[in-house]
């Protein structure tokens, strides 16, 4: 179930946004869309994927704090674009006229379309690398700059990716993707903590 509220505690006054209403969205939501308007994640991550019209699904990217998404700013149609929250997420919603009239806001939305731009080929890079297993350790490094914690012992991702999730990204499948996740964990070059997270080490 969807809840949306307007807690102030949850507002980032700097940005001059009191009193905007933030909409939650329990972890595994795919998150509503509309042709005009845009989402802004405040907390949480959400995954933007589009599916081809074979049913394969192709990811797009992650966005997350202070971060934009949504139809107006893709070339996609309604029907195969997908946001998907990786995490429990907050987000603010912002009209087409809002975002038109706001040189302050449009500004920030340009930074981070850019931002997610570079993103976007970066996992089309990683994409076209012909060996399966670059391309997931070359995935696995993107994931941890911009989802990784530091810990003790290496990276700690932020959030639990499926094996699906990461067969789908690097065009392969959920059975090769364990097997060579295996293969890391039996290397030492990654291991998961009492969550079931996932630590990339620094020899990965």
């Amino acid at each position: 179930m969807v809840l949306t509220y307007s807690p102030t505690d949850l507002v980032s006054p700097q940005e001059g946004l009191e009193g905007r209403r933030l909409h939650f969205y329990d972890k595994g939501n795919t998150i509503p869309l509309a042709a005009e308007g845009t989402w802004q994640v405040y907390r949480g991550i959400v995954q933007v994927s589009q599916f081809a019209a074979n049913g394969d699904e192709i990811l797009l990217g992650w966005a997350q704090a202070s971060a934009f998404f949504g139809m107006s700013l893709t070339l996609g149609q309604l029907d195969t674009y997908q946001a998907k929250a990786l995490s429990d997420v907050y987000l603010r919603w912002y009209t087409t006229a809002e975002l038109e009239n706001t040189p302050k806001l449009a500004q920030l939305v340009l930074g981070q379309t850019l931002k997610r731009l570079r993103q976007t080929e970066t996992l089309l890079a990683i994409a076209g690398l012909k060996r399966v297993d670059e391309r997931l350790q070359e995935l696995l490094k993107l994931l941890a700059q911009e989802m990784g914690q530091p810990v003790t012992n290496g990276i700690r991702l932020s959030v639990r990716l499926t094996h699906q999730t990461l067969a789908n990204a690097i065009g392969t499948t959920r059975v090769t993707i364990t097997r060579l996740l295996g293969e890391l964990q039996s290397q030492g070059r990654i291991s998961f903590d009492s969550d079931r997270h996932l630590v990339l080490h620094a020899n990965l």
